[in-house]
């Protein structure tokens, strides 16, 4: 009998096979895929959000909405600060990019999946990959959780940590079924939904642009005419909508109001100049190249990729020379560059989500321990948990944090 199986080999699953064993504890991980870490090495694009540095904890736990109440115990366990220490301890450099977000100076995924790989092998974690666990039951006698494992004998601990996820990539594994055990021992389980998810838009010209990405621009969600959400960040273009994330962190909320009609994202392509200063930044530029096309100027003020589409927008002839192009044309592409419409057709599926919301109901968990409030030898920890969070490092910093103090409870 193991003191310690951990079902699930993602980053929190890893994260506190790692620190239970590092305190002497006997441990088993069973990962139903080939390998373990398959969802962390394709974070980030394969270069691993590994965190966001927002060091002061309120400030982090404010973007965790409305779960930071109930955070609050475990961050003070191990935080922002804690996780950066542990990585750069064990050879994973990082860096700092936009909107707080940390990298591995590596850009590499695997760098940080060989850190944790490395933490489980000093402290001598057996590994089981390949094994699919169907179910968890307690001994009423002692306590003790019996794993079935399909195909192979039962495997009794004296405590289990649940890893298994939501069910956001469901080709990496995160298929829910931790969620149907714990529903069985009494927990409230949220239903559960992609939460960061690309946008798919009902406009062909974006696909286009695929690949294309714009830095600072302002995202406005439109239903009825009226501005229902807003964000400032990058907006990535794809060949079935867009991404990025701006989007990604919108996607909820856009999701949430196409239950009530159409959605018309608005993409302002300067958001730090007003109408009147862009109108006077295109006559001048206009001015200065008058002999020119209207296209290529254009391109000395937004992305070139854009060009084209803008101008078929507004059904202006880039040929036009630019001292052609007239007072209400100009009035057109400066409104048009303050205000791009993207009709939105839907959401794609879990199988493209970032992460999912729902899950383990919070009231259910003591956070000083990850412990499950109903069966004291569970302990539950990363995206099995109900916690919305955006993108930017949040969702992989909820795992070190709750792995690390379930690791250190168990």
């Amino acid at each position: 009998m193991y003191d310690v199986i951990v079902v699930g080999g993602g980053p929190a699953g890893m994260m506190a096979a790692g620190r239970a064993a590092e305190r002497g504890r006997s441990v088993l991980l069973i990962e139903k895929n080939p390998g373990l870490g398959k969802k962390l090495l394709i974070t980030g694009g394969g270069r691993c959000n590994v965190t966001n540095n927002k060091t002061e904890i309120r400030e982090m736990l404010a973007r965790y909405k409305g779960s930071d109440q109930f955070l609050f115990s475990a961050f003070t366990q191990f935080g922002v600060k804690d996780a950066l220490a542990f990585f750069n301890e064990r050879g994973v450099a990082t860096k700092e990019e936009n909107e707080g977000r940390i990298f591995p100076v590596s850009d590499s995924a695997k760098s940080v999946w060989d850190a944790l790989v490395y933490y489980m092998k000093e402290g001598g974690v057996k590994v089981l990959t390949g094994v699919a666990v169907s179910g968890l039951t307690v001994d009423k006698k002692t306590g003790h959780v019996v794993i079935k494992v399909k195909n192979g004998e039962d495997i009794t601990a004296k405590a289990c940590v649940v890893a298994t996820g939501g069910v956001s990539r469901p080709e990496t594994g995160s298929t829910g079924e931790g969620f149907r055990w714990l529903q069985k021992f009494g927990h409230v389980i949220v239903p559960n939904d992609a939460a960061l998810v690309p946008v798919a838009l009902a406009d062909a010209w974006p696909a286009k642009l695929g690949g294309v990405t714009l830095k600072d621009v302002k995202l406005t969600a439109f239903q009825d005419g009226a501005a229902q959400a807003k964000a400032n960040g990058k907006l990535l273009f794809t060949h079935f909508g867009v991404s990025g994330p701006t989007v990604l962190n919108m996607s909820k909320e856009i999701g949430e109001l196409l239950k009530y009609g159409a959605v018309t994202i608005e993409v302002d392509l300067f958001p730090r100049t007003n109408l009147g200063a862009l109108r006077k930044q295109l006559q001048a530029l206009l001015v200065g190249e008058s002999n020119k096309k209207l296209k290529n100027v254009l391109s000395g003020l937004i992305p070139a990729a854009l060009v084209a589409a803008l101008l078929e927008i507004v059904r202006i002839n880039g040929e036009t020379a630019s001292h052609s192009v007239s007072t209400e044309e100009r009035k057109k592409l400066v409104a048009l560059m303050k205000a791009v419409p993207l009709h939105v057709l839907g959401l794609l599926g879990a199988d493209k989500a970032i992460v999912s919301s729902g899950g383990v109901a919070l009231p259910g968990v003591n956070f000083k321990t990850m412990q499950s409030r109903l069966i004291p030898n569970l302990y539950l920890v990363g995206d099995v948990l109900n916690i919305d969070r955006p993108s930017g490092g949040y969702s992989l910093q909820l795992c070190w944090t709750t792995g690390f103090v379930a690791g250190s409870n168990v």
